[in-house]
């Protein structure tokens, strides 16, 4: 019998090259290696751009063009890369022991031709600590990616490399690396829920500037549905229809942000940076947005609330309701309500505790939302979600008017959805959710706000409540509260379930032990040095 052949699935761009990026890192920090490598990437990307551009003005001579005129690439919005910041340049000087010092004059030199970037680009990579034989690799390993060129960009290779970096340096950071970082999925999910077809599009805490890359997405994945509804002569080109706006504390985040941008064409003039954050220093202070997207710090306490106890944005709700200074939860709610234009929604982040809690004044503000019909409705999420935090979070969608752009009238009424049982787990620390999660729960908040929706109430997954339900149980917000048990569990049967956990933990303890063993049987293999 002949053999069959064994194939294998060819690894994603994306996979192979943080694999080998990822081994080149060797003993430095993650939060210090993803900005030499995520450089590296946008450096190669602008350079192919360039030179694609380049070879095509080269064989115009004749007709006149100038392959060295900055004009002819601002033309077609492509970086004017100067020779000494060309790829060819940088990889024929890889094994060289200047490598670092020669790519951070080539930012400094991209800076200089291109405004845009300027104070934007890495210059890390002269510093002692970082190997520069690894270096060199890594500089060989990104310069055998094409990224920049029309049929990558049409492919967005460098957008899924990059996006698949920074999850993964995420992840490598661990509590440290989320604060720049909000899961894919879940930011898939806001957007979903919000649809963000056009307009001006906020997020006042913007890390690495996944809420603007997944609006575009959106856009670009659902121009069918645009026409349907009749939107017609208007740009299908997501950077003509959405305008975004955004501000970022972390200096070295803001330049993430921007680099992420930058790839897919994404005008990010209006992100801006200061280090005083969004409730000290405003970058935006008469911005009224059609849509705020946002994943805000969980519970911080350090938000400089002493010092803002008279802020305008705490009378957003016609009384003055101001949050506690120990906890800014409430205080980002307040802030996004008060950039809202008379129709915008917001969908964002918060702890669940901020849908229960009623310490210094919270429980009133709430209280307050609630009674003006601001909330639109609430998402309990599964656990296991973020990277940084095992807070247990929720989706809060607020409206400033609950009869607008043509949705529902629903002033009277808010729609719980409790998704803490949805998504699957990556390993052992990670859940995401699936794209039929993400369709499903989405789906069931646009069958109810819209007029002709089918929605219905689901045992232990959605309910519609009224504000006068809601007050009767205290103004609490929590899902839970509200849909009740699943049918199928309606006959819990506790034997059964005992059975069932009694098994898993035995399971998991046999598992651990065996590991123990492993570890122990390895240990005893090491000859330790007399």
């Amino acid at each position: 019998m002949a053999k069959t052949a064994k194939t294998e699935q060819e690894e994603p761009l994306k996979v192979k090259l943080w694999k080998a990026a990822d081994k080149l890192r060797k003993n430095m920090d993650a939060a210090e290696y993803k900005h030499v490598a995520l450089g590296l990437i946008f450096l190669k990307y602008i350079s192919d751009a360039f030179e694609e551009q380049y070879q095509k003005l080269v064989a115009q001579k004749n007709e006149g063009a100038d392959s060295e005129d900055k004009n002819e690439y601002i033309a077609e919005k492509v970086f004017f890369v100067p020779v000494m910041a060309r790829w060819t340049y940088i990889q024929g000087r890889a094994t060289q022991p200047t490598i670092g010092k020669d790519i951070d004059d080539a930012m400094d030199a991209i800076e200089k031709d291109n405004p845009s970037l300027r104070g934007v680009l890495p210059k890390v990579f002269a510093q002692e600590k970082l190997d520069k034989t690894s270096l060199g690799g890594l500089v060989n390993l990104v310069g055998s990616a094409t990224l920049g060129t029309k049929e990558a960009q049409s492919k967005d290779l460098l957008g899924q490399v990059f996006e698949y970096f920074l999850g993964e340096f995420a992840l490598a950071e661990g509590k440290k690396g989320g604060q720049f970082y909000t899961p894919s999925s879940v930011v898939k999910l806001l957007v979903e829920m919000l649809e963000p077809y056009e307009g001006r599009v906020f997020d006042p805490c913007c890390g690495s500037g996944g809420m603007f890359v997944q609006s575009e997405k959106f856009i670009k994945s659902h121009q069918d549905n645009y026409k349907k509804k009749g939107k017609t002569g208007l740009s299908l080109n997501p950077t003509d229809r959405i305008s975004i706006y955004g501000q970022e504390s972390n200096q070295t985040t803001w330049r993430l942000a921007k680099m992420n941008l930058s790839i897919r064409g994404i005008d990010s003039s209006n992100v801006k940076w200061n280090n005083e954050g969004s409730f000290l220093n405003d970058a935006h202070k008469d911005l009224k947005a059609d849509y705020i997207i946002a994943n805000p710090p969980f519970n911080d306490s350090d938000w400089s609330g002493e010092l803002l106890r008279d802020d305008a944005r705490w009378k957003v709700l016609g009384e003055k309701l101001t949050p506690p200074t120990g906890n800014a939860n409430y205080a980002w709610i307040q802030h996004f309500l008060y950039h809202l234009a008379p129709t915008g929604q917001a969908g964002f982040v918060l702890s669940k505790g901020a849908l229960t809690t009623n310490t210094t004044g919270e429980g009133d503000i709430r209280k307050s939302l609630v009674e003006k019909g601001l909330v639109d409705c609430i998402v309990n999420l599964p656990t296991k979600l973020f990277l940084n935090t095992q807070i247990p979070a929720c989706l809060w969608f607020l409206s400033r008017n609950k009869s607008n752009g043509g949705f529902r009238k629903r002033e009277n009424e808010i729609l719980f959805i409790d998704a803490r049982n949805m998504g699957f787990l990556v390993n052992r620390k990670n859940r995401e959710l699936s794209d039929d999660d993400i369709s499903l729960i989405a789906g069931t908040y646009h069958n109810w706000r819209t007029p002709d929706g089918n929605y219905e109430d689901v045992a232990g997954f959605c309910k519609v409540a009224t504000i006068e339900e809601v007050a009767k149980l205290n103004y609490v917000l929590t899902p839970g509260r509200y849909v009740g048990l699943a049918d199928e569990e309606d006959d819990f049967n506790f034997v059964e379930r005992f059975t069932s956990l009694k098994t898993e933990l035995e399971n998991q303890i046999a598992e651990e032990a065996e590991l123990n063993r492993k570890i122990a049987e390895n240990l005893s293999k090491i000859k330790l040095p007399k």
